[in-house]
């Protein structure tokens, strides 16, 4: 079970820091509004779509940029972050191993539309998106929710994020859990597959 962004998905901050720039704005000045936690939190538990958190948040900068913050975030979003290929490449090598993969992720209504845009629509057993359960990480409502959509009980599931926090709160949920730390490092994550379905583990 792994997260989207952090670790399948990475993005570049010099390439919205040059569309801020364009508009007269400090590096990061999009994302601190966008992630302020009372306009986040609808946004992840799926009270309010993407596009209108996006809308809430191009009302705030509009008190400083006027009408162009409309044209702003239109840029800003445009940018769909990278995805890493050397973990790409895991989860199909684990899955034809018959090892099953959940996207366990905190994200917005738009997260399918991601994933068919980057071609990874097929590459998961099991998606959950915070948006479409009302629950986000790292309460354990939703470690319960992903391994009840995986259907294996959580002292069986191995999960990956890059969030320190979310990675404890796993663990404190009954799963393993490893904080991942790009750009690749994997090598933990196989070993500990390796280990969890040898022959000699019941």
């Amino acid at each position: 079970m792994l997260d989207f962004d952090g670790v399948l998905r990475r993005y570049d901050h010099n390439v919205q820091a040059k569309v801020e720039a364009r508009f007269g704005l400090p590096s990061g000045t999009v994302l601190q509004t966008a992630m302020q936690w009372p306009r986040l939190l609808p946004a992840l538990t799926g009270q309010v779509s993407r596009a209108e958190w996006l809308d809430g948040v191009a009302i705030v900068l509009s008190e400083r940029i006027g009408d162009r913050a409309r044209s702003l975030i239109d840029e800003w979003d445009a940018y769909r972050g990278e995805i890493q290929p050397q973990v790409v490449a895991f989860v199909r090598e684990i899955r034809a191993d018959g090892v099953p993969v959940a996207l366990a992720t905190d994200g917005t209504t738009d997260l399918a539309d991601d994933l068919r845009y980057f071609g990874l629509t097929d590459d998961f057993d099991v998606i959950v998106n915070s948006a479409e359960i009302g629950v986000h990480k790292p309460a354990p409502g939703f470690f319960q929710a992903a391994c009840e959509a995986l259907g294996v009980p959580p002292s069986r599931v191995l999960f990956v994020d890059d969030d320190d926090r979310n990675v404890r709160a796993a663990r404190a949920s009954g799963l393993s859990a490893y904080r991942y730390e790009p750009p690749d490092d994997l090598h933990y994550v196989r070993a500990a597959l390796a280990l969890q379905h040898s022959p000699d583990v019941s």
